[in-house]
C-alpha cells in the first residue's frame, strides 16, 4: 500500500491536531492558563493549515 503526498500531509496534520488536543487537555487538568492558550492557538493554526487541503477535496 502506498500513500500519496496529499494523504501523508493530511495524516501529519491530523496527528498534530490530536497532539494539540492532548496538550489542551493536560493544561486544563493542571490549570495552566498560558499553556491552554498556546494549545488553543496551536489547534487553530493546524485547522487553518488544513483548510486548503479540505477545499481541494470538495
Amino acid at each position: 500500500m502506498t500513500f500519496s503526498d496529499r494523504q501523508l500531509i493530511i495524516a501529519g496534520w491530523v496527528l498534530f491536531i490530536i497532539s494539540s488536543l492532548g496538550f489542551i487537555w493536560s493544561s486544563l487538568k493542571s490549570g495552566d492558563i498560558p499553556s491552554l492558550v498556546g494549545g488553543v492557538f496551536f489547534l487553530a493554526a493546524c485547522i487553518v493549515f488544513l483548510i486548503p487541503y479540505i477545499r481541494r477535496s470538495m
